[in-house]
């Protein structure tokens, strides 16, 4: 069962709407206080205004310094919201994939780099990422989205395996389709692979509640992603070759 989270400092990135938002909803319900940030300041005042908590707009990858002081000098839970669904492949502009790898990726390491010092020193801190089963598998038509989430995944395992005897608790959810703009963005893609089975913003947020209660490192808000993942491990060829197939019924409905 996961401890009380009533008074605990919690910040959430990403936090003016989809999964952040519902994250924030959460987590304040349960009595935390809660710094919501977001790019969108506006966005961030709003969610935070209906929770009771504190906006701290701007730049993910920046605001652990702002959000602990707007806390009372600790973070007890950060959860690394904030993503770009970058599409495109291997031809994407070089700031595409430049701007996906840090936001997906090197926002958590800066993130990490700031809590770890004082979360080592009382001995607990916990670590929210949000990555994607892209993370785990992949995503047709998303490279810099897909790639950059196999590097949030993999920073967040390496976080839980060198720091969990601190005390540093670590969670990976990793959805599939959200009903969020970030899905509408992905268009026929989006449409063919994630859509049929998308949930709701607060379905992620109750997921992880669960995960926290069971001490998971892995949320899969998709159950259904574990076979996924172990047919992926399991029979590699078999797996791409399925993946491949999708890709082609993609490519049929974009001619």
């Amino acid at each position: 069962m996961v401890e009380t989270l009533q008074d605990k400092a919690v910040v959430v990135t990403g936090g003016g709407g989809g999964i952040g938002a519902a994250l924030a909803r959460r987590f304040a319900a349960e009595g935390a206080r809660v710094v919501v940030n977001d790019l969108d300041g506006a966005k961030a005042k709003t969610v935070a205004d209906e929770i009771g908590g504190i906006a701290v707009p701007g730049d993910a990858s920046t605001i652990v310094p702002e959000a602990r002081e707007a806390l009372g000098g600790t973070v007890d839970v950060y959860c690394a919201n904030a993503g770009l669904g970058s599409g495109g492949s291997e031809a994407a502009p070089e700031e595409v994939w430049a701007a996906a790898w840090d936001v997906n990726v090197m926002a958590h390491v800066r993130a990490a780099h700031e809590l770890l010092p004082d979360w080592l020193e009382r001995g607990s801190g916990r670590f929210v990422s949000t990555v994607s089963a892209a993370g785990l598998l992949t995503m047709i038509g998303a490279a810099p989205y897909s790639v950059t989430k196999h590097g949030a995944y993999a920073f967040a395992e390496w976080l839980s395996l060198t720091y969990r005897h601190h005390g540093v608790k670590v969670h990976a959810i990793c959805p599939q389709g959200v009903r969020t703009d970030m899905l509408a963005a992905t268009g026929t893609a989006g449409d063919l692979v994630l859509t049929p089975t998308a949930i709701e913003p607060d379905d992620v947020a109750a997921a992880l509640f669960d995960g926290m209660a069971e001490d998971r490192f892995l949320v899969l808000p998709h159950p259904e992603v574990a076979a996924y993942y172990r047919a992926r491990a399991e029979t590699p060829d078999k797996w791409l070759k399925g993946m491949n197939h999708i890709q082609q019924k993609w490519e049929e409905t974009e001619r």
